[in-house]
C-alpha cells in the first residue's frame, strides 16, 4: 500500500472494502475481540503515516454516496467515503453546492474534514466547519451520532479527529444553491502581492497565490461568484491549465532534478510565461485543479497578523540556501474557527505550502521552513508533512487535552492508534 506521492510504504495484514456501517462495526468489533487495529484509508492524498497500520486497513471506496438532502435547511447527508469529485457533481444534480473547497478534489470528505483540509477565503472557515452533524463507529463499537445540539463536545472533536475517535460513516453538509464561479489568473510581483495582501483578500471571497522561486514573479487566482450562467473557457485556459501545468511542468521538473543548477532560470521561466486569462465554471470546477505531476508537501498554518514577515523570511531561505527548488509555494488564508485539532483554532489564519518533486529529496528544505513556521506560532496541516512530537502538539493547540481526554473515552482500548497516533498523544508502543 502506498500513498499518492510514494513517500509512503506499508503492508496492513487485511485490507477490508465495507459497503455499509453494520458492516464497518462489526469490522471493529472483530478488532477489539482479536486484539488489532484499524486504520481507515481514502484517496491516499494525506504525506503523514495517519493511514499506517500493519493489522487493519479499511477503504470506504465502497461507501460512497447521498443519504439524504434536505432542501429547506440546505443540507445534505453523504457516506463517509463519498470522493469529492461525486460529491460535488451528485450535490450539483440537486441543485446545491460545498460554499467553499479546496484545490484538489481526488479525497474522500471524511479524509478531508478529519485532517483540516481547507480552501482559501477571509470569510471562510476549513471544510471541517461545514459540518453539521456526524455519526461514527467508536472503538467499543457503539454507534455515535453528535451535533452541536447533540454530544457538542464530542461533536467539535470529530470536526478534526484524525480517525482516532472512531470510523465515521455519514456526515451532514451545510450547502448552498448551486452557483458558478468567475476565475481570473493574473501576474505580479512578489513584494506586491506580500504587500497588498490584505486588501486581495477583503476584496475577492477567494484568493491565493503562487509564488515562483529565484524569480520576483507570482501568479494571483482570484474566485468570485457570477451573475454568469453560461460556462466560459477557452482553448487557451485549457493549454494553460491542464497542457503546460501538468506536463510542461513535468518536463521541467525532470530536468530540474537531472540538472539542478538550471532550477533557477526553469523557475523564472515558468513565472514569466504566466499569462492573464479569465473562465466562468460551475463552482467545484474552478476551485479544482488537475494534479497529474507528483510531489511531496509540507503546509503550515500561521497567525494572519504574521504573514508577511514569514513569507520574506521564506523567500529569502528559499532563494539563498535551496537553489533546487522549482515548485511554486502556494498562499492562502482561512477564517478561525473553534475545532479543538483544527490548525485554525482561535485565530484568523494563513497557510503557506511548499512542494517537492517526489523523485527529489525534500527532507533538509522542509525542516528549514518548519522551523520558521513554528518560530510564528505555526500548526502543521495534519496531512502534510512535518516533525512535531507530543510536547510542541500540545503546546501549539490550546484544547489539546480536552480533545484527548475525549480519545481516550471514545477509543478506550486503542483500537484506531498506530505509531503516529501515539507519538502525537504522547503513548508509548
Amino acid at each position: 500500500m502506498k500513498n499518492w506521492s510514494g513517500h509512503l510504504a506499508w503492508s496492513p495484514d487485511k485490507t477490508a472494502f465495507p459497503s455499509s456501517g453494520e458492516e464497518i462495526r462489526e469490522l471493529v468489533l472483530h478488532a477489539l475481540e482479536n486484539g488489532k487495529s484499524i486504520r481507515t484509508i481514502g484517496a491516499g492524498h494525506s504525506f503523514t503515516s495517519l493511514c499506517e497500520t500493519d493489522d487493519i486497513l479499511i477503504s470506504l471506496d465502497h461507501y460512497q454516496g447521498l443519504i439524504a438532502v434536505d432542501k429547506d435547511k440546505m443540507t445534505a447527508t453523504v457516506k463517509a467515503g463519498t470522493r469529492l469529485y461525486l460529491l460535488n457533481e451528485l450535490l450539483f444534480a440537486q441543485g446545491m453546492a460545498l460554499e467553499n473547497l479546496g484545490d484538489i478534489d481526488q479525497q474522500s470528505i471524511a479524509g478531508a474534514v478529519s485532517t483540516g483540509t481547507h480552501g482559501t477565503g477571509a470569510a471562510l472557515g476549513n471544510i471541517s466547519t461545514l459540518i453539521r452533524a456526524i455519526r461514527l463507529i467508536d472503538g467499543k463499537g457503539e454507534t455515535r451520532e453528535c451535533s452541536p445540539e447533540k454530544e457538542p463536545q464530542l461533536f467539535r472533536a470529530a470536526q478534526v479527529s484524525l480517525g482516532a475517535l472512531g470510523i465515521i460513516t455519514e456526515i451532514t453538509l451545510q450547502c448552498v444553491p448551486a452557483f458558478n464561479l468567475e476565475l481570473q489568473i493574473g501576474k505580479t510581483g512578489l513584494e506586491e502581492v506580500i504587500r497588498s495582501f490584505p486588501e486581495l483578500n477583503a476584496q475577492n471571497k477567494h484568493f491565493e497565490y503562487y509564488w515562483f522561486p529565484h524569480s520576483g514573479y507570482a501568479m494571483t487566482k482570484k474566485l468570485n461568484p457570477t451573475d454568469e450562467t453560461e460556462e466560459k473557457e477557452g482553448f487557451g485556459n485549457f493549454v494553460q491549465e491542464y497542457v503546460l501545468e501538468n506536463y510542461g511542468f513535468q518536463l521541467m521538473c525532470d530536468l530540474s532534478r537531472w540538472i539542478p543548477s538550471a532550477t533557477p532560470g526553469l523557475s523564472r521561466f515558468s513565472g514569466r510565461t504566466v499569462g492573464p486569462y479569465r473562465k466562468v465554471s460551475r463552482s467545484y470546477k474552478a476551485f479544482c485543479t488537475r494534479r497529474l505531476v507528483r510531489f511531496n508537501e509540507m503546509e503550515y498554518n500561521i497567525p494572519l497578523a504574521a504573514y508577511g514577515d514569514v513569507m520574506k523570511e521564506i523567500a529569502g531561505v528559499v532563494n539563498r540556501q535551496f537553489r533546487s527548488i522549482l515548485f511554486p509555494i502556494e498562499n492562502r488564508v482561512v477564517q478561525g474557527d473553534n475545532i479543538p485539532l483544527s490548525p485554525a483554532y482561535a485565530r484568523d489564519s494563513a497557510y503557506i505550502a511548499c512542494h517537492v518533486y517526489h523523485k527529489k529529496d525534500f527532507r533538509a528544505f522542509f525542516t528549514r521552513l518548519e522551523d520558521i513556521f513554528r518560530a510564528a506560532g505555526g500548526r502543521p496541516h495534519w496531512g502534510k508533512i512535518h516533525n512535531l512530537q507530543h510536547r510542541q502538539y500540545a503546546e501549539a493547540y490550546p484544547d489539546f487535552q480536552a480533545f484527548d481526554a475525549i480519545r481516550r473515552q471514545c477509543d478506550p482500548e486503542g483500537v484506531f492508534l498506530n505509531a503516529f497516533l501515539r507519538s502525537v498523544f504522547g503513548i508509548s508502543a
